[in-house]
């Protein structure tokens, strides 16, 4: 009997300490999913994506072509970092300089827009659903910054070609070029990648192939900053390694030549303005535009003597 009494029950586990137990499991079973999840999309193409599912469930048929990013032209990559994400080659996954700014713009009252990098595009494209709120922006920053680890920039690249959204039902730029032009993304020239390009921000309201007034000048922009692109290298890191780049730094202005001045002319002297002045009129001005060196000068014979008159006077002065 005193020996029973002399056992105690453990105390029970609070309410508390339990729901904190299954709240951190399952915070450590996504961590895990998730970094497995994104390994595996690191070498196997996503199958269907959330954006892909709500088409079907409209009634809409899936039109995608996956192309490996070594095909698609050169041109239709610049025109997405064009488009998207000039910094693309640089960033860590995200556009600090572009967050701040769509955010100033917004609270100011103007056209809405984002400041997403083709990093965020792409985590959400792959991993997650469209819209907004704070919890999906959290879920989006996190595969941003394991894609950005796990993923070489041109994986990242490659993905966003192939799942993102060019028109109702299609995604990919294979697909949209197929659409639009009748051809593969592997021969489109620069004017059809831009209005691609010009088409991803509303895929379903834009239309590259008779685009409106304004997808129309956002397309010809676009095309016009893919020579931007190739000039200064902002694709770079889609080529080798596929590693990024370190930041651009604004190229600061040569610093001019000092060339060599030659001899000021000299400046006339008020006599030689005076007897300018008192010149004769000889006729219209005329206009000279560089001075004439080395000619040689006219040289003017006076007139021959007066010849004696048959009458056989002397000439006056003789």
């Amino acid at each position: 009997m005193a020996r029973a009494k002399s056992k105690r029950r453990a105390p029970r586990r609070g309410w508390f300490a339990r729901i904190s137990s299954w709240i951190v499991g399952a915070v450590l079973l996504f961590l895990l999913g998730s970094v497995l999840w994104v390994l595996l999309y690191r070498v196997v193409p996503p199958p269907i994506t959330f954006t892909m599912i709500g088409d079907l469930v409209d009634g809409h048929e899936i039109n995608q072509d996956w192309m490996p990013i070594e095909a698609i032209d050169d041109d239709m990559k610049r025109a997405v970092i064009a488009a998207e994400d000039s910094k693309f080659c640089s960033h860590r996954g995200f556009d600090v300089d572009a967050i701040a700014e769509a955010m100033r713009r917004n609270a100011e009252g103007g056209r809405i827009r984002g400041g997403s990098t083709i990093s965020q595009q792409t985590a959400k494209n792959a991993f997650l659903w469209q819209g907004g709120g704070w919890f999906r922006k959290g879920l989006e920053a996190w595969f941003t910054l394991l894609i950005e680890n796990l993923w070489s920039k041109q994986r990242i690249m490659e993905v966003y070609l192939n799942i993102a959204e060019t028109g109702i039902g299609t995604y990919g730029v294979n697909a949209g070029a197929q659409r639009y032009f009748d051809k593969d993304a592997s021969s489109l020239t620069r004017t059809e990648a831009a209005r691609i390009a010009a088409v991803l921000p509303l895929p379903k309201a834009r239309e590259a192939i008779s685009p409106t007034g304004f997808t129309r000048r956002y397309g010809n922009s676009i095309a016009a900053r893919i020579g931007v692109v190739a000039r200064d290298n902002l694709d770079a890191c889609l080529e080798g390694d596929g590693q990024r780049l370190a930041p651009v730094e604004p190229a600061e202005a040569p610093t001019p030549t000092k060339r060599k001045e030659s001899a000021p002319a000299p400046t006339p002297q008020p006599e030689e303005v005076e007897d300018y002045l008192e010149a004769p009129d000889i006729g219209p001005p005329v206009t000279i535009e560089e001075p004439v060196l080395n000619q040689t000068p006219v040289q003017i014979e006076p007139p021959p003597p007066v010849q004696p008159e048959a009458n056989g006077l002397e000439p006056v002065g003789m």
